[in-house]
């Protein structure tokens, strides 16, 4: 992906008397329409991070950070992705492309965003002009969790314990998850078990999760389906 090339201002001509420039004064890096993103390696913080568009960041990140930066985050992280070594971000067309508008000021919704990634440690400036990125987005620090939901610290607390866990049992108790969402939406249990083997889970988690959903919801507590049921 080419990156448009930032064309320096010509210089301001010098007053008559003073020999001093005239005219507005050049504008700081902060009010630069291009930014440098490159990545926040972390080695304590990044063995434990979540993929920026991951559930948890999802479920938990957005309510605090909001969906503007949220949004924000993931279109850095793309941007990463694609480009290794990090690249230029063309500030209005990226609000623009957000919906946030193509205004700059200090108190606009896009600046806003930027900010609050560096006020959460999502990001940091590094020097002018460069903004560090994380690739990997720690845990919700506990600080924060009373802001969300009760339903929600809830979940929080079970994803804690699930964390202690062998992977093979995470798998089954996502898979179950899953399943008891797709049974109430009105799904069998054949076509949950299709639906979690397409979601790449083991055919024998697939089958065991699918059991217990339909038994646990029964056939009379199921409404018709409507749609597809989306993954979350």
């Amino acid at each position: 992906m080419s990156m448009p090339t930032v064309i320096p201002p010509p210089p301001r001509p010098l007053g008559p008397i003073t020999g001093r420039p005239t005219g507005p004064a050049p504008r700081q890096p902060s009010d630069a329409p291009m930014l440098r993103i490159v990545q926040w390696v972390d080695p304590v913080a990044d063995p434990h991070g979540l993929h920026p568009c991951s559930r948890y960041v999802e479920l938990y990140w957005l309510g605090i950070i909001g969906p503007s930066t949220t949004w924000l985050l993931r279109r850095l992280n793309y941007g990463l992705e694609v480009h290794g070594d990090g690249y230029d971000l063309h500030l209005p067309e990226t609000a623009r492309s957000l919906g946030l508008g193509d205004k700059m000021g200090k108190n606009s919704p896009f600046r806003r965003a930027l900010a609050r990634l560096v006020t959460f440690e999502l990001a940091r400036l590094q020097g002018p002009g460069e903004l560090a990125v994380r690739a990997h987005i720690p845990p919700l620090p506990l600080r924060h969790l009373s802001r969300l939901p009760e339903s929600l610290q809830r979940s929080h607390r079970r994803w804690v314990v699930e964390q202690r866990l062998p992977e093979p049992e995470q798998m089954r108790r996502r898979a179950l998850r899953l399943a008891i969402g797709l049974a109430e939406s009105g799904h069998d249990h054949a076509s949950i078990e299709h639906r979690l083997g397409q979601w790449q889970f083991h055919p024998a988690v697939a089958f065991d999760a699918a059991a217990k959903a339909s038994a646990a919801v029964g056939p009379d507590a199921r409404p018709t389906p409507t749609g597809p049921v989306e993954q979350n």
